[in-house]
């Protein structure tokens, strides 16, 4: 049971940085843009959050650091995308590689002189740290969900709002006619281009600041390429969770599960039957049959098979 919860408690503190960004990707393919460069608005917002804490003391400032430059970011690839009208998954590409590059580099030199200006080892002093809920925290198991840290318990609320706004307001009507039939929305006098812009944005708002969730909560530092190719489950996870935001906890579980999994294991001390390699990559792994089956599905839908 001690292995359960704190595997659970493992699942949910991966699964919090995998929720933001999902969410927010969410957002932006509803309007009807497709956004692949979360992997380097992830990475640029745990390098922000990161080196802004780190250099301030202040955990807040950091915050606010990887959502603005997860907002610039993706206000690149809106611009690049809706106003000029470049290929989407170009761009997208673009600013993963650029991204990744950057922030590989900024770590490299943001840091303070006595380790060569290099952030990599280097520690925070403060980090979010969990906060227990008296009584909850000690349910069996689901005690797991009442441990965590403030960015989580935060999620309890966004993602029922997150659904709530999408399905059950006018503005979420108004975001799923743009990405369903903006000419149909255009006639309706909504503004296609300036939607598509705000929630390109938001978006990337979310991405980086679950970029954020890695280097203040999970673990409090920098190492390069630290997102560990977060970015692209999370355009997995949207396809898995039909682009539904309740539906995309499930998935974030799911996968913050099997990558928590391998730690858990060596934590408790268990001798694996299944090599730790093969633990390791079996997120992508399952983000490749995720995308395959969803795909032939709708193909199917379509009469195509």
């Amino acid at each position: 049971m001690d292995f359960i919860t704190k595997l659970l408690a493992a699942t949910i503190a991966m699964g919090t940085s995998l929720t933001y960004a999902t969410l927010g990707e969410i957002y932006t393919e509803k309007t009807g843009v497709l956004n692949l460069g979360m992997e380097g608005i992830m990475l640029m917002g745990a390098l922000s959050a990161f080196a802004t804490a780190f250099n301030t003391g202040n955990l807040l400032l950091g915050l606010v650091a990887a959502i603005l430059v997860g907002g610039i970011f993706s206000l690149i690839h809106a611009f690049l995308t809706i106003t000029m009208r470049a290929n989407q998954v170009v761009s997208g590409l673009a600013i993963t590689m650029f991204g990744t590059g950057l922030a590989n580099f900024l770590g490299q030199r943001l840091g303070p002189a006595t380790n060569k200006y290099n952030l990599v080892g280097m520690n925070l002093k403060a980090k979010f740290d969990n906060l227990s809920i008296p009584l909850l925290n000690k349910i069996p198991v689901l005690g797991a969900f009442f441990d965590v840290s403030i960015l989580t318990y935060a999620l309890y609320l966004i993602v029922p709002f997150a659904w709530y706004f999408m399905y059950k307001t006018k503005y979420g009507l108004a975001i799923r006619a743009v990405g369903e039939s903006p000419r149909t929305a255009a006639a309706m006098g909504i503004n296609v281009p300036m939607l598509r812009y705000i929630y390109t944005v938001i978006g990337g708002m979310f991405a980086g600041m679950g970029g954020a969730c890695l280097s203040l909560s999970f673990t409090p530092s920098w190492n390069d390429g630290m997102t560990g190719g977060s970015g692209w489950i999370v355009i997995a996870l949207v396809i898995f969770a039909t682009w539904n935001p309740a539906k995309a906890v499930l998935g974030t579980l799911i996968f913050g599960g099997i990558t928590s999994l391998q730690f858990s294991l060596q934590a408790a001390g268990v001798k694996m039957v299944i090599p730790s390699q093969f633990l390791a990559f079996a997120p992508y792994l399952i983000t490749f049959f995720t995308l395959s089956i969803m795909t032939i599905a709708n193909q199917r839908k379509k009469g195509l098979y």
